[in-house]
């Protein structure tokens, strides 16, 4: 019989691979195309290292790899579950296409330090693969804070007056973040005398009493929840937008607000559990914050001109879909949230590479300014369209699917208001989106567009296949990674403990 779990070191490379580029990347900086191409070779084989897991992963099986214990009980450990798997993937996948198009982007502008930024750029992907392949809340707490400060370079990265304090202020909700995750894991040692990850929860019945639960509760959530953009702690968010338009891809596609709500489930489905979720009322307090968010955030976005900051509050809006899933504790409510932190993910990142074309290509922010640009960059705003109908919750992109199973998993928890913010939300995202399909393809636009076309290849090839990725998952779901398969196999684990 295959045992569940097997050694392998495959998530281990899949870690080191790109910070085995770090070095080669700085070595490199004097040749470009050679700098850029180990970027493109870590970005690859980091793929191909995590593509070979996914059939363990769809089987139900785990790849552990221990790497030394730190005391009795505390040990340093990789493990690639099916939800680390599922992350991962999306991650890595996503890296390939964020570095072809941040080569079209850094050489459009042109940004200056360009190797720190493709250093840096390695640095979070390892780390971002660190936190989906980790054992336990210590190696989740490694790696988390070692993307806290990779990120930090990217965020400062044009080092202007604004991005300074973007970056002192990430740093300041980060870290203080970190502290409180850490406060919240060694309570949780104290209490079980492990910090392994467990589907459906650590925790053995009477160990938690009421009070003890929602205190802890709240620090790991205050940890977590930063990266997540739960409202109130999601300020920095709106703030990093001054740093260059692939960085906040990375920050609300790829790596860093992915791994906040990542974050949540494991809270939710590894440390808590539904049971205890449910019996101490912890998930009506995660509804709340996160239903509170969805609306509030999506009202905000509506009154931004500035087309990334208006990316940016969506952002914060759809990462607590994602937290509402969860607080559901229903199949269909993990299986929706979880689907989403893949469908989002396409959506968004081809919306903020549509933001980054313009800016490189007609250097236009804000949306006022954006009068019939579909009609000089049809490819670059077609792809915006696919993204905005998908975010809406629209068929066939595939945000309606993920929106469908999280109404569904509302119904299945008795719930009617959770299904009522969802249709709100998504009339909001409607009216947010919309008018900036209209404005490009159906005003007239400005003199300053004649003789203008495309963004450079490098960026609208990725963007148009990002779309069009949306598009294929929104009509077939398990197409190539088996995203809703393993989005129903990890819910089941979930909920059936194990």
């Amino acid at each position: 019989m295959i045992p569940e779990i097997y050694t392998s070191i495959i998530p281990l490379l899949a870690v080191l691979v790109s910070l085995v580029a770090v070095p080669l990347i700085l070595l490199s900086s004097k040749f470009k195309n050679l700098r850029e191409s180990w970027t493109i070779t870590a970005a690859l084989i980091k793929f191909g290292l995590v593509l070979s897991l996914l059939p363990g992963a769809l089987a139900g099986r785990t790849a552990e790899c221990n790497l030394f214990d730190i005391f009795p009980g505390i040990k340093l450990a990789l493990r690639a579950d099916p939800f680390g798997v599922f992350f991962a993937l999306i991650a890595s996948g996503l890296w390939i296409f964020t570095s072809f198009y941040s080569i079209g982007y850094v050489r459009g502008v042109p940004e200056k330090k360009q190797t720190r930024y493709f250093a840096s750029f390695s640095v979070c992907l390892s780390a971002t693969i660190g936190i989906a392949f980790s054992a336990n809340l210590l190696s989740f707490i490694i790696f988390y804070e070692i993307l806290t400060i990779a990120t930090y370079p990217l965020v400062i990265h044009k080092e202007t007056k604004k991005a300074i304090d973007a970056g002192r202020k990430y740093l300041v909700y980060t870290l203080t973040a970190g502290l409180f995750l850490i406060a919240a894991s060694a309570w949780t040692f104290q209490l079980t005398g492990t910090l392994d990850f467990k589907a459906g929860g650590l925790f053995a019945e009477g160990v938690l009493t009421p009070q003890t639960a929602v205190v802890l509760f709240f620090l790991f959530l205050g940890g977590v929840g930063v990266k997540a953009g739960i409202m109130p702690l999601h300020s920095w968010l709106p703030s990093a937008m001054a740093a260059p338009t692939p960085v906040s891809a990375l920050l609300h596609a790829v790596a860093v607000v992915k791994s906040g709500v990542f974050g949540v489930v494991r809270m939710v489905g590894f440390v808590f559990g539904p049971t205890l979720m449910a019996k101490f009322g912890l998930n009506t307090i995660l509804l709340i914050f996160a239903g509170t968010t969805i609306i509030v955030a999506s009202l905000i976005a509506l009154r931004q001109d500035n087309l990334k900051r208006r990316l940016a509050y969506s952002t914060v809006g759809h990462l607590s879909y994602i937290v509402l899933g969860a607080a559901l504790l229903t199949e269909s409510g993990f299986a929706g949230g979880i689907m989403h932190i893949a469908f989002h993910a396409t959506m968004k990142i081809t919306l903020f590479f549509v933001a980054g074309a313009i800016y490189v290509n007609l250097h236009k922010e804000n949306i006022s300014d954006m009068d019939g640009i579909g009609k000089v960059m049809p490819w670059t705003m077609g792809a915006f369209t696919i993204g905005a109908i998908g975010l809406a919750g629209i068929p066939p992109v595939n945000g309606f699917i993920s929106k469908w199973y999280l109404g569904t998993g509302s119904l299945e928890a008795g719930m009617l208001l959770p299904l009522a913010i969802l249709v709100i939300s998504g009339l909001l995202n409607a009216a947010y989106f919309f008018p900036i399909v209209h404005i490009a393809f159906f005003r007239k636009g400005g003199k300053e567009l004649e003789g203008k076309g495309e963004a450079p290849l490098a960026m609208v090839v990725p963007l148009v296949f990002m779309a069009i990725m949306s598009l294929l998952l929104g009509i077939y779901p398990d197409l190539f990674f088996k995203f809703y398969h393993l989005a129903i196999r990890i819910s089941e684990t979930i909920l059936g403990g194990g």
